[in-house]
């Protein structure tokens, strides 16, 4: 059994993360007990209306912030018009985020809509695409319609890509390579050399797809992003969303980042696009700094706890660079989802073929008590 694999206990985990990275760039790491910002800032009931504990799907529950509700009021006058003319400043504004050129940016309806019509451009007729075992299916479900053949490749002993193995699979057919980076459902982050030479290399033979909707979680210090890659003009497409960190999942707004061929050519390509309150939701959420990091130390503070717990419990877990965190239930996860629902808390769906596997996201304090607890009374 890897090291990965083990449980580990809190202060192992904090040693060997490193916690660093985005929080590190954002002014050094915030203590737990130390909190700059009352919670009841953003606080949120314990429970949807439906009375349910949401925990299936990777949601930020202390979303939308305040400042960002405040000019989501103000945009409803002109909630009455076409999106199109209203995206300008946001394009500007992610540009100048990623330091790119605003005709590299291709805004989409959550990043999911960007997976999709990227999926649709290169398997359509046939290609093929090469992906990770488990990973986000998006692209890779919707190409699959459109006669694309997807070489799924397993995960690893570590529960990572298997680089190697994926490199194997490239053929004079291979028009794309799919990265989930860090991945879902397990939350493991690529070395972060490794990954960029492994898109440097093979770039130069496919595209190359790098999935970074988790990027704003990796706690490694100087984690590359790939849309280095991008400004040196290579055959490289990143995908980012505002449904994460920013907590505006319900608003579906994400983009892409591509060379100017590239990204016309996927521009053309959209089908939904994004709506005016997603929008000014975004550039809002841009600016609201507080926000953001409150939300990457709650989202800490989530996994400790349940990281706390399963070493009590004796649950295998995976250290994760996510919103999510992936352990092991040792009972099929089919009739864990039922028996939690019973509870009143979702978790995450099957991730084939690890099926006594668990994905469960983070949520607020109260959340993850209530998870707990059910699953002591089912376990």
């Amino acid at each position: 059994m890897s090291m990965l694999m083990k449980p580990i206990n809190r202060r192992q985990w904090i040693k060997n993360a490193g916690l660093s990275g985005s929080l590190a760039i954002l002014g050094g790491i915030p203590s737990f007990k130390a909190k700059s910002i009352s919670d009841r800032t953003y606080s949120v009931p314990l429970h949807n209306r439906d009375g349910i504990i949401r925990l299936s799907s990777n949601e930020n529950p202390y979303g939308p912030s305040p400042v960002v509700r405040e000019a989501l009021k103000r945009s409803f006058d002109d909630a009455c018009r076409y999106p199109w003319s209203y995206a300008g400043k946001l394009i500007e504004a992610i540009a100048a985020k990623e330091g790119v050129g605003t005709d590299m940016i291709v805004l989409t309806g959550g990043s999911t809509e960007g997976l999709k019509i990227t999926g649709l451009n290169y398997g359509l007729g046939g290609g093929e695409i090469i992906a990770a075992d488990p990973t986000f299916q998006a692209l890779l479900s919707y190409s699959e319609e459109y006669g694309a053949y997807v070489h799924r490749v397993p995960l690893n002993s570590e529960m990572q890509h298997d680089l190697p193995e994926m490199e194997k699979k490239i053929t004079g057919n291979t028009r794309l390579i799919f990265l989930c980076n860090p991945n879902n459902p397990t939350g493991t982050l690529l070395p972060g050399d490794q990954v960029k030479e492994f898109c440097v290399r093979n770039s130069s033979k496919t595209m190359v797809f790098s999935d970074e909707a988790y990027y704003d979680y990796i706690t490694e210090p100087g984690y590359p992003s790939m849309v280095s890659l991008v400004k040196e003009g290579l055959n490289v497409i990143v995908s980012r969303t505002f449904s994460k960190v920013y907590g505006l999942a319900g608003l579906r707004i994400g983009y892409l980042i591509a060379r100017p061929d590239i990204a016309r050519r996927l521009r053309d390509r959209v089908v939904a696009f994004t709506n005016v309150l997603g929008m000014e939701a975004a550039l809002a959420a841009l600016e609201d700094q507080d926000f953001y990091r409150f939300s990457l130390r709650k989202n800490e503070e989530a996994k400790t706890f349940l990281y706390e717990n399963f070493d009590n419990m004796g649950l295998q877990y995976i250290p994760s660079h996510s919103n999510f965190v992936f352990f092991h239930t040792g009972r099929n996860i089919s009739t864990l989802i039922r028996d939690m629902r019973d509870r009143g808390v979702l978790i995450g769906r099957p991730f084939p073929p690890h099926m006594d596997w668990c994905r469960i996201s983070t949520g607020t304090m109260e959340d993850m008590e209530h998870f707990i607890g059910g699953l002591k009374a089912v376990l």
